[in-house]
C-alpha cells in the first residue's frame, strides 16, 4: 500500500481506509474555528519565543498534531516515516525484528500478540505482556515508533526485553534473537481428522489461501473417509485487511450480510454482503469451530461474529478483544498521513463488538497455559484503553465476566495436562468435540 495511491480503499485492523485531505476541507474547519486556530497560533509563537531551548517547527507541528488526535480515541494517530512503514508491513509482512504486535496502554508498551513462530513468541513472550525496558532502558511515555524501531534489527543480533506479566510479582527478562520476520498469514495442519487452519493475520489473499488449505486438508483424508470437521483458528490475531475478513467469511456464508460499518452520515454507511467473493459455502458438509482470545480483535471479530450470527460455526474459546471501530488513513502528501476513526462496524445482526467484544458460544479456558487463569482476569481489552469510543447501547461489558463457576470440564491442571501430551488444551478441546458429534444442531437448538 502505497500513500500516493489513494484510488483503492484498503482497510485495515477493522478498516482503515485511504482517502484524500482536501484544501477545501481544512478551509472550511479553518473559517468555522478561527478564535481557536488563533489561540494555537499564540501559544505556538509563545513556545518559540520563550522556551529555554530553541525548538523545531517540525517537532512543534507534530507534537500539536498528536496531541489532537490522541484526545480523540486510542486509535486515531498521526502517521509518518516508520509509522506509515509498519501500517505497510501489516499488508506486506517482511522485516527482520521479534515478530510483535504492540501498541501503547497509558504511556506503556503492551503486548496485543506475538506472532506465530516469531522469535518473541519461541522466547516466551505473550499476550497481555507489558515491555517496561530495552537493553535495560526504561520505556514509558515515549513514542511507540521509537520502541518499535529499537526491537526491530539485523537478524541473529539479540535484545534483552523487561517484561511485566500480569499474575506475577515482579518483572523478568528475557532475551530474544531477532530473526527474518516472514509472516505467514494461513498455516493447517491435521488432526484426528479434523482440519485445523488457523489466520494469523489478515493480509492479502487470506480467503483464497484459506480455500486452498481446506481444498489441501481434504485431498489428505479423501482415502481414509474424509474430514470430521473444521477448527478456524483466530486466537490472537489482531486483525488486518477487512476485505479478508469479508472474504473469508465469504468462504462459509451463503446469503446475507456479513458486516456492517456506520458513521455519522448515513449516506456513508456500508454493507458487505455474502456471495460478492466466494459462492457457496466451501465447508457445506463440515461442521466448524471457530477459536477466539482477547487477543482475536477487529477483522477476527469480524468474522467470528458473523458466523455467530449466522449459526454457521461454534465460538470456543474467551472473549474477544472489542475493537469495533474503523479507522480511515487520510494522505497529508507523499510521507505523512493520518488515521481518524471515522464509523463503527456492526455484526449482522446488529451487534456492535465495540468494547464487549464476541462472547464464545462455550467458554474454554487455555487450561494449558499456566498463567492463563491470572492473565485471562487482567487481561487489557478495548473497554480498558483511555478515551475508547462507547458502545451505543451502553454495554456494561464487566456483566460478561459474571457466572464464573468453576466448570468441571475444566479442572485439569496445566501439570496434568502436560503429563498427557496437551499443550494446547484449547484446541484439544474443539478438535474433541467436533469428533464427538456435530455440534452444530446442538447449538441451533440452544438459541431457538
Amino acid at each position: 500500500m502505497k500513500i500516493a495511491s489513494l484510488t483503492r480503499a484498503i482497510f485495515l485492523v477493522s478498516a482503515v481506509a485511504l482517502l484524500p485531505a482536501t484544501t477545501a476541507g481544512l478551509a472550511a474547519v479553518d473559517s468555522r474555528s478561527g478564535m481557536q486556530f488563533g489561540k494555537l497560533a499564540a501559544i505556538y509563537r509563545l513556545v518559540k519565543d520563550n522556551y529555554v531551548d530553541q525548538v523545531d517547527d517540525d517537532k512543534l507541528l507534530k507534537g500539536a498534531i498528536n496531541g489532537m488526535l490522541a484526545s480523540l480515541d486510542p486509535h486515531s494517530s498521526y502517521l509518518d516515516g516508520s509509522g506509515l512503514q509498519r501500517l505497510e508491513t501489516m499488508i506486506d509482512g517482511n522485516y527482520s525484528g521479534l515478530g510483535l504486535s504492540v501498541q501503547m496502554v497509558d504511556g506503556a508498551v503492551q503486548v496485543i500478540s506475538p506472532f506465530r513462530g516469531s522469535p518473541a513468541e519461541k522466547a516466551g513472550v505473550k499476550a497481555g505482556d507489558y515491555i517496561t525496558h530495552l537493553d535495560g532502558v526504561l520505556y514509558f511515555e515515549r513514542d511507540l515508533d521509537e520502541a518499535v524501531e529499537k526491537m526491530r534489527g539485523q537478524a541473529g543480533t539479540t535484545i534483552r526485553l523487561t517484561v511485566y506479566r500480569p499474575g506475577r510479582d515482579e518483572p523478568f527478562d528475557v532475551t530474544v534473537t531477532r530473526g527474518v520476520i516472514d509472516l505467514e498469514p494461513v498455516t493447517w495442519q491435521l488432526t484426528n481428522a479434523v482440519g485445523v487452519v488457523t489466520v494469523n493475520e489478515f493480509s492479502r489473499d487470506v480467503g483464497r489461501d484459506v480455500a486452498g488449505a481446506i481444498q489441501d486438508l481434504r485431498k489428505q483424508v479423501a482415502a481414509t473417509g474424509g474430514l470430521k470437521g473444521l477448527v478456524l483458528d483466530l486466537r490472537s490475531n489482531p486483525g488486518g485487511s477487512l476485505d479478508e475478513a469479508v472474504a473469508l467469511t465469504d468462504l462459509f456464508v451463503s446469503s446475507g450480510d456479513i458486516v456492517s460499518q456506520r458513521g455519522r452520515v448515513a449516506s456513508d454507511n456500508e454493507f458487505y454482503r455474502a456471495e460478492t467473493i466466494f459462492r457457496g459455502d466451501i465447508a457445506k458438509d463440515l461442521p466448524l469451530v471457530v477459536l477466539i482470545d482477547a487477543g482475536s480483535a477487529s477483522a477476527s471479530e469480524i468474522v467470528a461474529g458473523a458466523l455467530q450470527d449466522h449459526r454457521r460455526a461454534v465460538i470456543m474459546g474467551e472473549r474477544s478483544f472489542g475493537k469495533g471501530s474503523v479507522q480511515s488513513l487520510i494522505g497529508l502528501d507523499r510521507t505523512s498521513a493520518i488515521k481518524l476513526t471515522t464509523a463503527r462496524y456492526f455484526t449482522p445482526s446488529g451487534h456492535s463488538v465495540q468494547e464487549g467484544g464476541i462472547e464464545p458460544d462455550i467458554r474454554v479456558p487455555q487450561l494449558s497455559d499456566p498463567d492463563a487463569r491470572v492473565r485471562s482476569e487482567r487481561a487489557v481489552r478495548e473497554s480498558d484503553l483511555r478515551g475508547h469510543l462507547i458502545n451505543e447501547i451502553s454495554l456494561d461489558d464487566k456483566k460478561l465476566e459474571a457466572d464464573r463457576k468453576d466448570d468441571p470440564r475444566f479442572a485439569m491442571s496445566a501439570e496434568q495436562l502436560k503429563a498427557k501430551g496437551i499443550t494446547d488444551f484449547q484446541l484439544h478441546y474443539a478438535i474433541e468435540t467436533l469428533r464427538r458429534a456435530d455440534v452444530l444442531p446442538v447449538l441451533a437448538a440452544r438459541r431457538n
